[in-house]
């Protein structure tokens, strides 16, 4: 509708140019006081210096239209990076929420960890044992204690087999002392 409307006036006002070159052309409509712009002295009937004014004209709105149109291209830049940066806040924001609850769980995954093998409980630290990988033998998982490699088990030194060894202690390195393999 606004489009529509434009073109109207703009079809109005060149048909109103036009009639206004033409009806003061001529010797009957010279200019009788001359007068320059930036040097040029402009002569002839008044209906050429309304064209020339027709032309200024033109060129100052076009000039005009070029500025606002920059001027919206930014703002419409200005609000897309807007939206996109808070956007990415709240990517951020719950990305740092589930890192968060992430460390919070294995946080508590390692003190339940701890505490078992602290209490003495048969079979809980050992590597083998079904209860720290899921009851599945021989597969690892991602969180906990891993096992001892046999280099290390190798430079540690063995527990004295003797009766003063405490029989209920758990051992530290897990099954990786004895030799045998997760």
């Amino acid at each position: 509708m606004i489009i529509i409307v434009g073109l109207v006036i703009l079809v109005a006002a060149v048909v109103a140019g036009v009639a206004g070159v033409l009806a003061n052309s001529g010797q009957a409509h010279a200019l009788t006081h001359g007068f320059a712009v930036f040097g040029y002295h402009v002569t002839g009937s008044t209906g050429t210096l309304f064209l020339y004014g027709i032309v200024i004209g033109a060129l100052g709105m076009l000039g005009l239209s070029l500025l606002l149109a920059g001027a919206r291209r930014t703002s419409r830049r200005g609000r897309e990076a807007r939206r996109g940066l808070r956007q990415s806040r709240r990517e951020t924001a719950a990305v740092s929420s589930d890192r968060d609850d992430l460390i919070g769980q294995r946080d508590t995954a390692r003190a339940h960890t701890a505490s078992t093998l602290g209490s003495g409980t048969a079979g809980s630290g050992t590597a083998g044992s079904g209860a720290r990988n899921g009851g599945r033998p021989g597969r690892s998982r991602l969180s906990g204690r891993r096992p001892a490699t046999r280099q290390a088990a190798a430079a540690q030194p063995q527990p004295p087999a003797g009766p003063e060894a405490p029989a209920s202690a758990p051992d530290p390195a897990g099954s990786a002392t004895n030799g045998s393999r997760p």
